[in-house]
């Protein structure tokens, strides 16, 4: 087949959908179908790039927005003439997808990557009209979706969310894959590890709560550094490590001065894509309070790592956290000081719930993932 992906976040853009689509690209291509990306222009591409069409773009946020398409676009869409579009994105590019879909007269495919009514406090900064933004998000996520011939959502989280919003389309519940052999123990060496862990100043027997991502005010960091201060006064070789950086990191560096834990909460920053499975192995135990995930790949790329989980409970996590068998799951600070004690104090129970994590991720490969979409693409052409 040929199949046409259009999407705003692609790289070098670094985070989940750019990462997402790229991994769909190679795997469709790898199991011999032909692939164009329309996505947007960024200084950091490469100068010249087979089957990848750019759009002129915009800063937005941690990643950019397409604006117009000119005629060449739109060109260069028909001379691929693609058997299906898949977007995966509602802003300019998934528009451009849809239109490009009705012109061309081929099935439209959209994938639900992000839930936009939990970030339209960034985007609306006045309060009083936090409630409206909210309800304008759901409606338009609806209308986009009732475009589509097909919607794909990584979880039922998401699924159900989208038929309480009025989408009346047919909705597949396909989870998103990952590297695994990124992941793997043959991509580690001893020496890089021990070097990042003198970067951050980790001493040989301190124990280390890893987190990594974005920095923003939804992934609840704060109510990471708050639940934990007390616990970590008292557990002086335990370290909060974040990976990452965002719009609310000055804030979260200030709130750990002042509950005076600065010295245990480490910010580390945005590193490297490909260094990233090397951040992961410096974790004990990989802990999140967001809410706000549509599936949480970092769960499981913590897991591939082999790296227990401790999240705030969600529903995004329904078959991929098992309590008591690759991780835990909080409510409150009670919990999650409780959970990080079980493992800590256990030597065995880590090395069994690492083991479990391992075997976990492995129902998330990214070929499996590119696999099931293949077969969607193929009922639908």
């Amino acid at each position: 087949m040929k199949i046409a992906l259009f999407t705003d976040a692609f790289y070098p853009t670094i985070n989940g959908v750019a990462t997402s689509v790229l991994m769909l690209k190679d795997n469709l291509e790898a199991e011999g179908h032909e692939v164009l990306v329309v996505t947007t222009a960024d200084p950091g591409a490469p100068y010249i790039e087979e089957n990848i069409v750019r759009i002129p773009s915009v800063p937005f946020k941690t990643q950019r927005l397409g604006t117009l398409a000119g005629p060449k676009i739109h060109k260069d869409v028909r001379k691929f003439s693609p058997d299906i579009i898949h977007t995966h994105t509602e802003f300019t590019l998934g528009n451009l997808g849809q239109l490009m879909a009705r012109r061309l007269k081929v099935p439209h495919v959209h994938t639900m990557h992000t839930v936009w009514e939990y970030y339209t406090e960034y985007i609306i900064r006045i309060e009083a009209l936090e409630p409206a933004a909210r309800v304008a998000a759901r409606k338009l996520t609806a209308l986009f979706c009732n475009f589509a011939n097909r919607v794909i959502v990584p979880t039922t989280k998401v699924q159900d969310l989208l038929y309480s919003y009025g989408v009346k389309k047919e909705i597949s519940v396909i989870p998103s894959g990952i590297d695994l052999d990124k992941f793997s123990e043959k991509h580690i060496t001893t020496g890089r590890l021990a070097d990042i862990r003198e970067e951050l100043g980790i001493k040989a027997d301190d124990r280390i709560l890893l987190s990594i991502g974005r920095t923003e005010r939804e992934k609840n960091i704060d109510v990471l550094i708050n639940s934990l201060s007390d616990y970590l006064k008292k557990n002086k070789h335990v370290k909060l490590v974040i990976v990452g950086d965002g719009t609310a990191r000055v804030e979260l560096e200030e709130l750990a001065e002042e509950l005076g834990i600065s010295k245990q909460v480490i910010f580390a920053g945005q590193r490297p894509w490909e260094e990233i499975c090397v951040y992961y192995k410096l974790g004990d135990i990989f802990v999140g309070a967001s809410e706000s995930e549509s599936q949480g790949l970092t769960y499981v790329e913590a897991m591939a790592s082999g790296v227990p989980v401790i999240a705030k409970e969600d529903r995004c996590l329904e078959g991929t956290l098992i309590v008591d068998e690759n991780g835990y799951m909080f409510k409150d600070k009670d919990e999650l000081v409780a959970a990080i004690d079980k493992i800590l104090s256990d030597s065995t129970k880590h090395k069994q719930l690492s083991e479990k994590a391992k075997q976990t991720a492995e129902g998330f490969s990214s070929k499996s993932y590119a696999v099931n979409v293949i077969n969607l693409y193929k009922e639908l052409v």
